[in-house]
């Protein structure tokens, strides 16, 4: 078993950053494949970004040259740096991991309001 807890979220102004945490435990860190997903409230869960265990990323089109996913491994944690935030970037963010699939296990999530 994977749990995983995110944190970091909160209001911040259009054009601004935030940095998202995602802390795990139970498992081979460094062996996960590791990702992000968002929900904004009355629309669908979708795929923001994923690390893979060798280190290879892929972001949405979205938030493609605005986001930044990283890990350390020898902190158990996945990060996701948001600049340049817009009202649109309102959402729960949650934190996924997974040794096939991305999304086998989920965090709470923690919510992103972007609003001026």
């Amino acid at each position: 078993q994977v749990q995983l807890v995110e944190s970091g979220g909160g209001l911040v102004q259009p054009g601004g950053s935030l940095r998202l945490s995602c802390a795990a435990s139970g498992s081979s860190f460094s062996m996960l494949h590791m990702g992000w997903y968002r929900q904004a409230p009355g629309k669908q869960r979708d795929w923001v970004a994923h690390v893979t265990s060798g280190g290879s990323t892929n972001y949405a089109d979205s938030v493609k040259g605005r986001f930044t996913i990283s890990r350390d491994n020898h902190k158990n944690t996945l990060y996701l740096q948001m600049n340049s935030l817009k009202p649109e970037d309102t959402a729960v963010y949650s934190c996924t991991a997974g040794y096939g699939a991305i999304n086998t296990y989920w965090g709470q999530g923690t919510q992103v309001t972007v609003s001026s």
